[in-house]
């Protein structure tokens, strides 16, 4: 495994190195967005781990240029506490966060459970809802036959809606089944963008929305055909 890590602390890289690798992890280690992007177009990487606070343009500018241009999972390393780190950070394009400081143990458990949400075991399974067809294993989706781009959270949030296509999924099972099961207010309070999101690149006219319904006060429903 191979992972970028953009953050601005040495110590940090050192660090980190020096425990993933006994762990068959491969750690890149530099120090602000550009080189960040600069080593994302040259060699692959299974995750990114991204620091909030860069020197020039901070990490939530830098991740959504990396979203922009490819869809690897990216954790956002954010101060303790501070929830709006977090909620800026999936709204950007970020498939999870860890709060500093952290035990690398956990880290590296948080690394290994976006990568099993990223790359599902599983046999070749289709989920067709209408025009919208999703293939699982690919990460695909097509709307009447052509490729809707989606970031990884976006495929969560449109997976989870497409397998209970037709009942109401309240916003917190929503947010349960995006995290893999694990609650995350965060995740919650993010969702009307995330949806926001998937309305305008599904829907014909995403202000009067034909496909993802919102039920006020409990949470969203998939239309299927009748």
């Amino acid at each position: 495994m191979r992972v970028l890590l953009v953050d601005d602390d040495r110590d940090l890289g050192r660090l980190l190195a020096e425990y993933f690798a006994p762990h068959g992890v491969e750690l890149v280690h530099v120090e602000h967005g550009d080189a960040g992007m600069t080593e994302l177009a040259s060699r692959q990487f299974d995750v990114v781990l991204l620091d909030v606070m860069l020197p020039g343009a901070n990490g939530f500018e830098v991740c959504a240029r990396m979203r922009a241009s490819c869809d690897v999972p990216i954790l956002m390393l954010t101060a303790r506490g501070d929830d709006a780190d977090r909620i800026a950070g999936l709204e950007t394009g970020a498939d999870d966060y860890v709060p500093k400081p952290f035990n690398p143990r956990e880290l590296l458990a948080r690394i290994r459970a976006v990568l099993r949400r990223a790359r599902p075991i599983a046999a070749a399974e289709r989920i067709e809802v209408g025009p919208i067809v999703i293939d699982v294993p690919a990460r695909r989706v097509t709307l009447d036959g052509a490729d809707v781009v989606l970031t990884s959270f976006e495929f969560r949030v449109l997976e989870a809606l497409a397998r209970r296509a037709g009942d109401t999924v309240p916003r917190d099972a929503l947010a349960r089944d995006v995290k893999g099961g694990e609650y995350d207010p965060s995740v919650d309070r993010s969702l009307d963008v995330h949806v926001s999101h998937l309305r305008q690149k599904l829907e014909a006219d995403p202000r009067d929305p034909r496909l993802i319904k919102t039920v006020r006060g409990v949470g969203y429903v998939l239309v299927k055909p009748t």
